[in-house]
């Protein structure tokens, strides 16, 4: 089984099958990681976005949980797996379903399109306030618990911003 790992940097330039965008409800980009993202990946995104979400439900193409793929256009990766996480409301909202589906769709989606290697950022723990030790916590489960279902799944990564985010899930994958 693969074994998850943790490194320091930027998504965007990763050179992996996929990375995965904690996006909003939208897909037409924002702040944080997901602004980055679009912004590095040009203009084609956004379209790609604007497509899907023509397709879906106007408003909200992408619920809280769930995850959808596009193109990766100029960023070095072949794929983006866009996934909604929640925003933290103290913790009894079902924060903690919504973003284990978060992992678990977006593993699920990647090795169905036949990825073998996946990047994920901490999703929820910016702008969404979702404590940062709590995250981490349910990322590093929920990716334990969906690799048995993804074998052709390789090398996973949890890519972190900050310093306090790579502590907090090395924590979490030596338990």
């Amino acid at each position: 089984m693969t074994k998850p790992e943790i490194i320091c940097g930027d998504i965007t330039k990763l050179d992996v099958d996929v990375i995965v965008n904690a996006a909003n409800s939208s897909l037409m980009g924002g702040g944080g990681v997901d602004g980055a993202i679009h912004r590095a990946a040009g203009p084609q995104l956004l379209a790609e976005c604007m497509k899907i979400a023509a397709e879906r439900r106007p408003g909200s193409p992408c619920q809280a949980g769930d995850a959808v793929i596009t193109g990766a256009y100029q960023l070095p990766c072949t794929y983006i797996i866009h996934t909604v996480g929640p925003i933290w409301q103290g913790g009894g909202q079902g924060e903690a379903e919504i973003l284990a589906s978060c992992y678990r769709k977006s593993l699920l989606l990647a090795a169905k399109t036949g990825l073998t290697s996946i990047a994920f950022p901490n999703i929820s723990t910016g702008i969404y306030g979702y404590p940062k030790d709590k995250a981490a916590a349910v990322a590093v489960e929920s990716v334990r618990k969906t690799l048995d279902e993804t074998p052709n799944i390789q090398l996973l990564l949890f890519v972190c911003f900050d310093e306090e985010n790579y502590n907090l899930y090395e924590k979490e994958l030596k338990n």
